[in-house]
């Protein structure tokens, strides 16, 4: 079952006491008033050691409608219920984020996001997972544009071969990504599809669609496929947790092709749903510890491995998930570990 916020700030578990390190940060605020520009994730981190243990120390006042919305001109304060420490929020005002699948948000109020909204943006163009390679041969192939053009863009008209629902008016533009094995079992994990824009459905006859480009994050080329528009609700309002289950997995892949990975990179990585995770799982990154000659004994010898971030499961697949970096220490790549925070 996803833990949403609202979920868990009814939990009052008394986790400090089994935590390996202190649960609030060393000079932490009594108070904190919410600015504009403020996430919930930085403002954890002014008052938490684990920013994700948010949750478990926040005090839902029932007086507050929505308590788990915070807001600028809000007062975070520190208080002690039944002897054990808690946040609490003096409500300023109220209201929602609605994010679109279209990397459009429109801020209704002006509640904070867990993360910053620009952020949000890579979440909605990280593109999907294929766990069945006939989906993407199977689906409509761009033949080309207008005039001939073998690339496309917003605003213009291209057309594509193949068969779809009529009643679809709105579809996703793809381009085949890598196909991903996983690197210790070599078992089929998925196909990254990486988004390329999307486009209204303007007219079908014989097989061949029309279809006006609407967006494109990039040009769009003979061969990409069309796939039917996938609703992805993206809300301000869930907040990071530690996975429930043991996670010992790795980094496999970057959509955007880096090879340096920082803070706000979207990954790939070889753990999903069937391992327990879900959206707004968190998970520490770290660098393999370098293989190095003990010249004193003679023999090549194995560093510890070191801790390098954190990330954030945003979309997870059955076999696969979309992470982005929340924190980053050092520079990571591609076959990092993950592991429970």
């Amino acid at each position: 079952m996803r833990k949403t916020l609202v979920g868990l700030l009814l939990l009052s578990m008394s986790f400090w006491v089994q935590a390996q390190e202190p649960v609030f940060r060393d000079g932490h605020p009594q108070t904190y008033e919410v600015v504009k520009g403020d996430t919930l994730w930085d403002i954890a981190g002014r008052f938490l050691n684990l920013p994700w243990k948010w949750p478990e120390v926040w005090h839902a006042n029932p007086q507050i409608s929505n308590p788990h919305l915070i807001y600028p001109g809000d007062l975070i304060s520190l208080v002690y219920i039944d002897g054990q420490p808690r946040l609490t929020v003096g409500r300023g005002h109220g209201g929602t984020i609605k994010m679109s699948p279209t990397v459009r948000y429109e801020p209704i109020a002006e509640a904070i996001p867990t993360i910053p909204l620009e952020a949000i943006d890579a979440f909605l163009r990280a593109g999907r997972i294929i766990d069945d390679p006939s989906v993407l041969e199977s689906a409509p192939y761009i033949l080309g544009g207008e005039s001939q053009s073998v690339v496309v863009g917003a605003g213009s008209r291209a057309y594509a071969r193949g068969e779809i629902d009529p009643a679809i008016r709105a579809m996703g533009i793809f381009r085949r990504g890598e196909a991903y094995l996983d690197p210790v079992t070599s078992e089929f994990l998925g196909i990254h599809a990486q988004e390329i824009g999307s486009g209204d459905v303007v007219d079908v006859q014989d097989s061949i669609i029309s279809l006006d480009v609407t967006r494109s994050n990039q040009e769009v080329r003979v061969n990409d496929r069309l796939l039917e528009t996938e609703e992805r609700p993206i809300t301000s309002t869930f907040f990071p947790s530690e996975p429930d289950s043991e996670v010992n997995g790795l980094i496999i892949g970057v959509p955007n092709g880096v090879t340096q990975i920082g803070q706000y990179d979207v990954v790939i990585i070889n753990k999903g749903l069937r391992d327990g995770l879900e959206q707004g799982s968190v998970l520490a990154i770290y660098k393999t510890g370098e293989l190095v000659r003990d010249r004193i004994q003679n023999e090549r010898v194995q560093l510890p491995d070191e801790r390098a971030g954190m990330l954030m499961v945003f979309r997870p697949y059955d076999k696969l998930s979309y992470g982005i970096v929340l924190d980053a220490s050092r520079q990571m790549e591609i076959m990092d570990k993950i592991r429970n925070p």
